[in-house]
C-alpha cells in the first residue's frame, strides 16, 4: 500500500531521548548542540514523539518544516485524511499533517517563515507573527497575528483565519470547491491568493491560479518550484 508506506517513512526510528522532557521543538534541538539540518525526534507535548525536519540553517536556524514542494515527485492533491495524518517522504516533499501543525502550535507563539524560489533562481520569503492551526473541530483553521515583512509580500492575508479544505471537504466560501478544481489542501476563502499545495507546474500558466502560487512574488499565472513553509518558537 503506497500510501500507508509513506506515511511510515515519517514514524521516528530513533528519538534523542527516551526520558520525558526531551526537546519540544527545534530551537531547543539546536540549543542541545545539534547543528545539522536534518530529521529530529521532539516532544511537542505528553502525546507521542514525533520526527521533524529541523531547517538549522535559515535565519539561526531551529525551524520545523511542515511543508516542502522542490520538484513535484508527490502529489498533494488528496483527501482530508490524507492532510490530517501527513504525507510524504523525509528524503523528497511532504506534508507533516494538521494534526501534527496543530500539537506543535498548540502552546506559546510562533513564526512562520514561508521560503520560495521560481524557475529562474530567485528566491524569497514571508514571515507571519503568532501563527497557530486550530484543531480538527475548528477545521484546522489558519490563524496569525500580523505580517512581519519578507521579500515574497504578504499573499497569505486572503488566507487568514480560514478553514482547511480538501478535496473531499469542501469548508471554503466559494461557489467551487477549491481544493478540487487547484489540485490541493488549503486554507481556502474565494479561493485564493496563495496556494502551495497545487498541482505542480513550471512557471507561466495560459490559466490563472493554477500551480504553485503566491501572487505578491510572481502573479497568479505563475507556478513556483519550490517551497518550504516552517515555524519556530517566537524570540
Amino acid at each position: 500500500n503506497t500510501c500507508c508506506w509513506l506515511l511510515r517513512i515519517l514514524v521516528p526510528k530513533a528519538p534523542l531521548s527516551t526520558e520525558p522532557g526531551g526537546p519540544k521543538n527545534c530551537v531547543e534541538v539546536l540549543k542541545s548542540g545539534f547543528r545539522l539540518s536534518g530529521w529530529y525526534t521532539i516532544y511537542p507535548d505528553e502525546g507521542a514523539p514525533m520526527s521533524v525536519l529541523c531547517d538549522m540553517d535559515t535565519d539561526g536556524g531551529g525551524w520545523i518544516v511542515f511543508q516542502r514542494r522542490r520538484d513535484g515527485s508527490l502529489d498533494f492533491y488528496r483527501d482530508w485524511d490524507s492532510y490530517k495524518s501527513g504525507f510524504g517522504s523525509q528524503l523528497g516533499e511532504f506534508w507533516l499533517g494538521n494534526e501534527n501543525i496543530h500539537r506543535l502550535t498548540a502552546e506559546g507563539s510562533f513564526t512562520l517563515r514561508v521560503d520560495l524560489e521560481d524557475f529562474d533562481g530567485t528566491s524569497k520569503f514571508a514571515t507571519y507573527r503568532d501563527f497557530l492551526i486550530e484543531d480538527e473541530s475548528k477545521k484546522y483553521t489558519l490563524r496569525y497575528s500580523s505580517f512581519i515583512g519578507g521579500t515574497a509580500g504578504d499573499s497569505l492575508h486572503v488566507h487568514k483565519n480560514q478553514p482547511f479544505s480538501t478535496k473531499d471537504q469542501k469548508n471554503e466560501n466559494s461557489d467551487i470547491n477549491c481544493a478540487d478544481t487547484y489540485r490541493g489542501g488549503w486554507w481556502f476563502e474565494d479561493c485564493h491568493y496563495a496556494h502551495l499545495n497545487g498541482e505542480y507546474l513550471v512557471g507561466d500558466q495560459k490559466v490563472r491560479s493554477r500551480g504553485n502560487i503566491w501572487h505578491s512574488f510572481r502573479g497568479s499565472s505563475y507556478s513556483l518550484k519550490s517551497s518550504q513553509m516552517k515555524i519556530r518558537p517566537e524570540i
